[in-house]
């Protein structure tokens, strides 16, 4: 190995890479408390807020790269968009702009002459034009309805050439215009799992409603029940317990495997339900989290929860049923 190589500091070199790009985004913080930036940035959202058709991405080398980041965050946050590749665009792919839809376009020297024919378009047939450049005399700056004029930076390259602290910009710029979506849009943590509906992050924003059994699945009885028809009821369903509901449908009690093996040696199948059921059983709303839920679970040593609404019951939901998700 070489000793020369293996001596080297590269620890230092990643912090001096890291201050370099925090330097990036400090310059882009103050450009944002400017209010040319700021204004710009606000009219930008406002036109994606506004559209009835799509948020087109496009960009090219790296700033491709961090162009289709941003069309993938937008997308996942309630955003339509898509990216475009320039090449493609120029070889047909024009036809996926349509008439509602706004165009933004990430390019730090802002002469990139492969987006020439996308800029040309959006002119022709009247696009909105966005712009994200550090150049603002630039060809797209010029073009561009709303120029987001980013500072001019050093990259954090020895040879201040490869795209490092610019295209970390431009990430961040990409994340402030879809988070100020989310904000224009309402956009809420419920949306969010529509658009998350797998893996983990589905898991944690799943509510109580999306694994609850209801109608038929749900174990009841009516509080005039005897212990017979309850335990039938019981072994019935696979909750192991049975609620108990009087004739509104309020949840008034419920009764357990655990109730039954206390009082099945000592009293008659045929005596009501009601003086051996569990009064004012553990209920949940279905809007909660199911990792809420499961929390209340471990706390208390329960397995089930009841599911109410204005304490009529409208289902139940098992422990298994959240872990199946996987929470823990």
């Amino acid at each position: 190995m070489n000793v020369e190589v293996a001596q080297h500091n590269y620890a230092k070199s990643a912090l001096q890479t890291l201050d370099i790009e925090l330097e990036g985004l400090m310059a882009l913080r103050r450009a944002l408390e400017d209010s040319g930036l700021s204004r710009e940035l606000g009219k930008a959202i406002r036109l994606f807020a506004a559209t009835k058709g799509r948020i087109i991405v496009t960009g090219i080398g790296k700033s491709g790269h961090v162009a289709r980041k941003i069309a993938a965050t937008m997308c996942s946050t309630g955003s339509s968009a898509l990216y475009l590749h320039p090449a493609e665009a120029s070889h047909g792919d024009l036809g996926i702009i349509a008439k509602n839809d706004v165009v933004l376009a990430i390019t730090w020297s802002g002469e990139t002459s492969e987006l020439g024919d996308i800029f040309s378009f959006c002119q022709r047939y009247g696009m909105p034009l966005v712009v994200a450049t550090a150049n603002e005399n630039s060809t797209a700056a010029r073009a561009a309805d709303v120029c987001l004029k980013l500072p001019e930076v050093r990259e954090a390259c020895p040879n201040a050439l490869a795209p490092t602290t610019s295209t970390t910009l431009q990430l961040v710029i990409g994340d402030a215009l879809a988070v100020a979506l989310i904000e224009a849009r309402g956009f809420s943590s419920g949306d969010f799992r529509v658009f998350h509906p797998g893996g983990r992050l589905g898991a944690q924003l799943s509510t109580v409603a999306h694994v609850m059994g209801t109608g038929e699945a749900v174990p009841q009885v009516l509080d005039d029940a005897t212990l017979m028809s309850a335990t039938i009821e019981m072994n019935r369903k696979r909750y192991g317990c049975t609620a108990v509901v009087d004739d509104g449908g309020k949840l008034v009690g419920a009764f357990t495997d655990g109730d039954l093996r206390r009082c099945i040696a000592v009293y008659d199948l045929n005596d009501p339900i009601e003086p051996h059921m569990s009064r004012s059983p553990m209920a949940v709303d279905g809007a909660m989290l199911c990792s809420e839920a499961l929390a209340i679970m471990n706390e208390n040593a329960v397995s089930v929860l009841f599911v109410t609404e204005a304490e009529k019951l409208l289902g139940i939901v098992h422990m298994h049923d959240i872990v199946r998700l996987g929470l823990e």
